[in-house]
């Protein structure tokens, strides 16, 4: 049997034997493969889908055959028909519970070749060549690309090279001289400190200042995607159905120049009001270090008021929920979630907000010069900017009356009167 990977070819062999219902053993002798692998296969690059059934109303509810309620949406108050017939039962019932085929938890783990799709309702799972190619090549160049260092590690090594090299001694002197201290090689040092991973930079270094720079992606931490588990958008939307008093925060960063000064958003889903942050390099240790901040200066009692549930997307600056969702005794503070994948539209308040402050800061900007006091002065004035979606409130207004003013005063954020709100560049020119 090959050891090599599973191509393109033979995982369309892999589909046209499902759709005969072939078993995974069969399989393995058509693509020789063992057995197992065409199953971790098949469970890893399975497409889910929410097609139903033609001429059949989708009703997925486990209790749709024992179920007698009526009227749930009150649309047509002389309505006597059972609410399981209508399209609108699934999504308005407090008491649906999704049925799951057992089928999809037995081999082959699919809905390819199975007698009964054509006529079922439930939720289906297809293993599809095309699609299951487009994943594995997704995997192999992610497995490829980035830093692959951790956060401690990268730590340790900036606190050990930076400072020699702020005092003249070149890399090379510096792992020759330190040769425990090192499991990486003398180029891939220089590349995180060209990408600005290390506090130290090329201006400290003569000889590379000299030379003429090349054109590259940037680099970043890989993000591992365990910490994911238990925290994608469908778990959002269970913990928010489950607890709907919970009060949603959108968070996310805004990338001034690469390599540069970057910020954290925080965007108060109850009443439009975004605090910002900013951090001298986009790494997780920088939010984590926001948020203990926060949480010694807004008190236990607010903190959980305003950021109960943080909504964020998948960047590597995020990828330490644990730390985000605890404080330094093991408590918990928050619940962290992420949107799928290139769905920014899952935290569409966030963006927007983003639209105002790009009016101040164009995007391609440069934030380095700024200080924490610059962005208060852009957020007093976009957070007492009228919105028509909050009846023409501003959001400080409501976040004074929500919350109190307290905490505005001690981050810094002021009123401005509506007629002086300044939404153009020249707020923060010096």
């Amino acid at each position: 049997m090959s050891n090599k990977h599973i191509t393109d070819s033979e995982r369309l062999v892999i589909e046209h034997c499902l759709k005969k219902r072939m078993s995974f053993s069969e399989i393995a002798i058509e693509v020789k493969k063992h057995r197992s692998t065409i199953s971790r296969e098949v469970l890893a690059r399975r497409t889910p889908s929410s097609k139903g059934a033609y001429g059949r109303l989708t009703n997925r509810c486990v209790h749709k055959f024992s179920c007698n309620k009526i009227q749930l949406c009150m649309n047509k108050p002389d309505c006597t028909k059972n609410c399981k017939f209508c399209r609108l039962c699934n999504k308005i019932c407090p008491d649906y519970v999704e049925q799951i085929c057992e089928k999809l938890s037995q081999p082959p783990y699919v809905c390819n070749g199975c007698k009964y799709e054509p006529k079922c309702v439930l939720r289906k799972q297809y293993y599809l060549h095309n699609l299951a190619q487009q994943n594995y090549r997704e995997v192999l160049k992610e497995s490829r690309s980035g830093a692959n260092i951790t956060e401690d590690a990268l730590c340790s090594l900036n606190n050990l090279v930076s400072p020699l090299i702020k005092k003249g001694q070149s890399i090379h002197h510096i792992m020759v001289n330190n040769p425990d201290m090192f499991i990486l090689n003398e180029k891939t040092v220089y590349r995180y400190i060209s990408d600005g991973l290390l506090s130290a930079k090329n201006g400290d270094m003569p000889r590379v200042c000299m030379l003429k720079p090349r054109k590259k992606k940037s680099i970043e931490h890989k993000v591992d995607k365990k910490c994911r588990i238990g925290r994608n958008y469908d778990d959002f939307n269970i913990f928010i159905k489950n607890n709907p008093e919970v009060a949603v925060t959108e968070m996310d960063s805004v990338i001034g120049r690469v390599g540069g000064k970057v910020l954290l958003t925080l965007m108060l889903r109850s009443c439009g009001f975004m605090f910002a942050f900013i951090r001298d390099s986009n790494n997780s240790q920088s939010v984590i270090d926001i948020f203990k901040n926060l949480w010694e200066i807004a008190g236990e009692d607010l903190f959980r008021k305003l950021f109960g549930v943080l909504l964020t997307d998948n960047g590597s600056e995020f990828s330490n929920p644990s730390a985000l969702e605890h404080n330094h005794l093991g408590n918990r503070r928050t619940h962290v979630f992420y949107c799928n994948p290139y769905a920014s539209y899952q935290k569409p308040r966030v963006e927007r907000n983003h639209e105002l402050l790009r009016q101040i800061l164009p995007k391609g900007s440069s934030f380095d010069n700024l200080t924490q006091d610059d962005i208060n002065v852009a957020f007093s004035h976009i957070n007492s900017y009228s919105r028509p979606i909050l009846n023409d409130k501003a959001p400080y207004d409501l976040f004074e009356y929500l919350y109190g003013k307290k905490l505005l005063t001690t981050l810094g954020i002021k009123r401005i009167p509506s007629n002086e709100i300044i939404l153009r560049p020249n707020l923060l020119q010096k």
